[in-house]
């Protein structure tokens, strides 16, 4: 003070400290928080700019507050932090990977704030903590929604936990494919897979990479065709799955293949069988080609021709020579190949070998002992001689053996055919045959009742006493020969021989054809009994 009071005015009821100019202001600036004084006020009365350790009284809550820093700010002395409120959840699909997905949980603090705060999603129980909003909870399940609480925590225990928030569905990158199969082409390959699920976003495409070349190709479903490929070169193939979250892991690795400039394949080849002549020789079977190997451009239709089997000469019939089987053929990209034509089986009455009794197999000579038909190297055998006068007639040839000569009082045997191997032995094709290409049996006339020649394995029986000719019953067989029991019947008719077949057996798929396929032992076998075609 600037100057001394005296006493009185001092003492004096009637001067109000207050009014006094100078004292007012000191009591102002002793009235601080540095001094240890405490304001007091609602909560958005709060110092401005508090110092840490500053005390007020806050009339709103009923409580003091102590200014603790920064980080935490305000908290109420021995109070558990509030519950808060205005919880909402936002999905965080990018970029998760599937099974693992994301949400961001925002939320409103209450007026006690708390050191930290903790989101648990249900169902899961997944959680996580953090000091302020929002807060990303992880590792939620793909396709899955979530509702979310939120509890406050402070130096003095833990709020109750929040109201749930609405339910989101959390999303992923989707689940990585499983590989199914590639198949080579020409500098591509076709990859087969399964797709996984979605990761709960709709999926957009699908990727396949090969390795070596990390050569891409994208598409909406399998099969994807991957091109550029190097002919010569084995490749495996991974696939991904992209949604609008991202793209999903690989897939495992599919089996090496190796893509060729063009298709290897290998066919077995019968001809049609030759009939029996006029109580005569027994058909010759048709030519067979066991195992030829072909060779096919892709995109390039290759034709297939399945030859025609020679028919039935009618009884009565002496003169007339067996009809010769029709020619069957395969083309590839090297040329044709083909089986002839099983020859037919020379009648009673001719006195040469006709044209028509030479075939893949030859047909069987009539009672002439010099006569037979011969056969085609590599596909067939010779037909038998004949026998004598009373018509001892032989079989015709076949692919592993030549038929039989005629014998007194009995017909030639006709030749075994080819044995079919196990796979194609199982087709349904040649359901009950254990041979093709076999030859027919020789007819006979005796007065005694001597059995007719029996054709090979899988082929047309010749007929004895005086029963017709047997019919071929194997694929590329001839007939056998007809028989009379002495002069006085009639002669009956001989047999008709079986029509021809081609088989092409490949580890690739064909985009189209024309016979029946069937698959096994990992290889797809195309069964042609009538003449057609095939593309690779």
């Amino acid at each position: 003070m600037t100057r001394a009071r005296d006493v009185a005015n001092v003492l004096s009821t009637a001067t109000a400290l207050a009014t006094d100019t100078e004292t007012a202001a000191a009591i102002s600036s002793h009235a601080t928080a540095a001094n240890g004084h405490v304001s007091y006020g609602n909560t958005a009365g709060r110092p401005a700019s508090p110092i840490t350790g500053q005390v007020y009284s806050n009339t709103q809550t009923g409580f003091m507050e102590v200014y603790t820093g920064e980080t935490y700010g305000w908290e109420q002395v021995g109070g558990i932090a509030s519950t808060v409120t205005g919880v909402t959840a936002t999905n965080s699909g990018s970029g998760r990977a599937f099974n693992n997905g994301a949400a961001s949980v925002a939320f409103t603090p209450g007026t006690i704030l708390g050191r930290s705060y903790t989101v648990t999603s249900s169902p899961g129980g997944y959680t996580a903590s953090g000091a302020s909003s929002p807060i990303t909870v992880t590792g939620l399940q793909s396709s899955t929604q979530y509702t979310y609480t939120v509890i406050s925590t402070n130096n003095y225990g833990t709020s109750a936990a929040s109201a749930a928030s609405a339910g989101v569905t959390a999303t992923t990158v989707p689940q990585a494919p499983t590989i199914g199969t590639a198949t080579a082409g020409n500098a591509s390959a076709s990859v087969t897979f399964t797709a996984g699920a979605t990761g709960g976003s709709a999926i957009t495409s699908y990727t396949v990479t090969s390795s070596p070349g990390n050569i891409t190709a994208s598409g909406a479903s399998s099969p994807i065709s991957v091109t550029g490929l190097t002919n010569g070169t084995a490749y495996t193939f991974t696939v991904t799955a992209t949604n609008a979250n991202g793209t999903s892991a690989a897939s495992s690795a599919s089996s090496s293949v190796t893509p060729l400039a063009a298709v290897s394949a290998t066919a077995l080849i019968v001809a049609g069988g030759g009939s029996a002549g006029g109580l005569g020789g027994g058909g010759g079977g048709g030519g067979v080609i066991p195992s030829q190997s072909l060779s096919f451009n892709f995109s390039t239709q290759y034709l297939i021709t399945v030859g025609g089997p020679g028919g039935q000469i009618g009884p009565g019939d002496l003169s007339t020579n067996g009809i010769k089987g029709s020619n069957s053929s395969v083309v590839d990209r090297d040329g044709t190949y083909t089986a002839i034509g099983g020859g037919g089986g020379i009648a009673y009455a001719s006195g040469s070998v006709p044209s028509s009794a030479n075939g893949g197999s030859g047909g069987g000579g009539n009672n002439n002992s010099s006569l037979r038909g011969t056969g085609t190297v590599g596909q067939g055998n010779n037909g038998g001689f004949g026998g004598d006068s009373n018509i001892s007639a032989a079989g015709g040839g076949g692919y592993s053996t030549s038929g039989s000569n005629g014998q007194t009082q009995a017909g030639g045997n006709g030749g075994q055919g080819y044995q079919l191997p196990s796979d194609i032995a199982s087709l349904t094709a040649f359901s009950g045959m254990t041979y093709v290409g076999s030859g027919g049996g020789g007819g006979n006339r005796g007065t005694h009742s001597g059995p007719a020649g029996i054709g090979g394995t899988g082929a047309g029986n010749g007929a004895k006493g005086y029963v017709n000719g047997g019919n071929a019953t194997s694929f590329g067989s001839g007939g056998g020969g007809g028989a009379q029991a002495d002069g006085s019947m009639p002669i009956s008719a001989s047999g008709a021989g079986k029509d021809g077949v081609v088989v092409i057996k490949s580890s690739l798929a064909a985009s189209s054809y024309t016979g029946s396929l069937q698959t096994a032992n990992g290889f797809n076998y195309y069964v042609f009994t009538t003449s057609g075609s095939i593309t690779f």
